[in-house]
């Protein structure tokens, strides 16, 4: 599969669309504000009408996950679902179709002066492509 994947402020998937605001970005904080995981994944026609499945996870520039507090103590940040999509009538044999995915993210505690990375992987792999690094700014 390809993917693109993009920071934004805000999205949204709306009729195989990605409607973006403030995107584009990697430096954010120190404090604690809303951000979006654009996504548009190219898949491939053999692997139409079978169900995948993607995780998100964030991590450190250590490649450890990001742990932020929870009730139930410290937890690693992780978004997960699923997807299927069919082959639409009228487009070629063999052509990719279009899945664009929008995760909307609250404001997280992260560490001012450090660097995350959301890593995607789909159905248990991981591409060096899919990764989205931004830094945090230290505190003032």
């Amino acid at each position: 599969m390809r993917v693109a994947m993009l920071l934004a402020d805000a999205a949204q998937a709306v009729g195989g669309k990605l409607y973006v605001l403030g995107g584009g970005w990697s430096v954010t904080g120190p404090g604690p504000s809303p951000m979006a995981i654009a996504i548009k994944i190219d898949v491939p026609w053999g692997q139409t009408d079978v169900r995948h499945r993607w995780v998100l996870d964030l991590v450190d520039q250590d490649g450890r996950p990001v742990l932020v507090p929870a009730s139930s103590g410290p937890e690693p940040v992780h978004i997960s679902g699923e997807f299927q999509v069919g082959r639409p009538s009228g487009v070629a044999e063999g052509t990719p179709i279009d899945l664009p995915l929008a995760i909307s993210v609250g404001p997280l505690p992260l560490p001012p002066g450090t660097r995350c990375v959301w890593q995607l992987s789909i159905d248990g792999v991981t591409d060096p492509n899919w990764r989205l690094a931004f830094d945090i700014r230290p505190a003032s």
